[in-house]
């Protein structure tokens, strides 16, 4: 059963086409990556799904109601983990977690129970009456998890979920991500601008640019679009001869070397070298997301830029506030 279906949804800003008829569908329990460059129409996707922003035309299904017709009943079947941390800093763990039970209904015997499983699936349990000013940047972003999964959501939107965390938090909130589906069955819809995470976490990968949906496959079926392997080569290198080679995907001319994506390199590399020319440098590694994303959006997300930029639903906020 799919979670999400979107049916030729557009949103246009005055004469700028933000979402050009994406037509998706997102199956139940699924972590589905969505990735695209800033501008790229990835915010104004979220917005609509999450009802934030009304569609131009077309539908979307999420979590089986129409996010025109419906919009309260499917904030009631989402959760939103928010890039910026928003737990009150004065209140406990479990605090936090009380009063956003309360205001999204969960009923008041429930409650406790509640608390006591997602702050164990956090692994937060023993930190449970610790004041929040007190966590640490991976220990917050795992109580916003828990909380966006108090009153069990059926989709979980992860704005950047690991941004700014050091590398064994970012492994600690991966684990949990992969809890949340493994044993919940909870869908899941990412946006990260860490290829590594995408690659790690996503069952499917949609690139959006230009407000399309411009591929859309799994991570290990879009690299192998690009090739399996890439190989580097400098010096006076016989291109044509290169491209005659039936292992050879793509050669490619930059930054005074050339860029071959061939199959299997264990096998094939050394007939590609011979055939090669002279060639005075040689270098190999495997294919990964960046280089899809720089295949079909044109060009590399940069993280370090990113890492100041707002998160989706900071935009959003941002934007709605000065529409008004």
């Amino acid at each position: 059963m799919a979670a999400i279906v979107t049916d030729n949804l557009v949103k246009r800003y005055s004469e700028v086409t933000a979402v050009n008829g994406v037509s998706l569908e997102i199956p139940e329990g699924e972590v589905f990556g969505l990735l695209g460059p800033n501008g790229a129409g990835k915010t104004t996707m979220i917005s609509m799904l999450a009802t934030l922003v009304r569609p131009t035309s077309g539908t979307a299904l999420v979590a089986g109601h129409d996010i025109t017709r419906e919009p309260l009943e499917v904030r009631r079947n989402i959760g939103i983990v928010f890039q910026e941390p928003s737990v009150d800093d004065l209140l406990t763990a479990r605090e936090n977690l009380e009063l956003h039970s309360m205001l999204y209904g969960v009923p008041r015997g429930e409650i406790a129970s509640r608390i006591e499983q997602f702050l164990k699936l956090v692994n937060l349990s023993d930190r449970g009456d610790s004041l929040v000013k007190t966590y640490s940047g991976g220990m917050r972003r795992r109580l916003e998890i828990a909380r966006g999964l108090i009153h069990s959501p059926k989709i979980l939107f992860l704005d950047e979920p690991t941004l700014g965390l050091d590398p064994a938090s970012r492994k600690a909130v991966w684990t949990h991500i992969r809890e949340l589906k493994e044993r919940h069955n909870t869908t899941i819809i990412l946006t990260t601008h860490y290829m590594e995470e995408a690659d790690s976490l996503a069952d499917r990968i949609g690139i959006i640019n230009q407000g399309r949906i411009i591929e859309l496959d799994t991570p290990e079926a879009l690299k192998r679009k690009v090739g399996q392997d890439l190989v580097f080569l400098k010096g006076e290198i016989d291109a044509d001869a290169l491209r005659a080679l039936p292992f050879v995907k793509t050669v490619e001319r930059e930054n005074g070397h050339y860029k071959i994506s061939i199959e299997d390199s264990g096998a094939n590399l050394q007939a590609l070298l011979n055939a090669g020319g002279r060639i005075t440098g040689v270098e190999v590694r495997r294919v990964t997301l960046d280089d899809v994303f720089l295949k079909f959006a044109g060009q590399q997300i940069g993280v370090d830029a990113e890492e100041k930029a707002e998160g989706i639903f900071e935009r959003i906020a941002a934007n709605r506030t000065v529409r008004k």
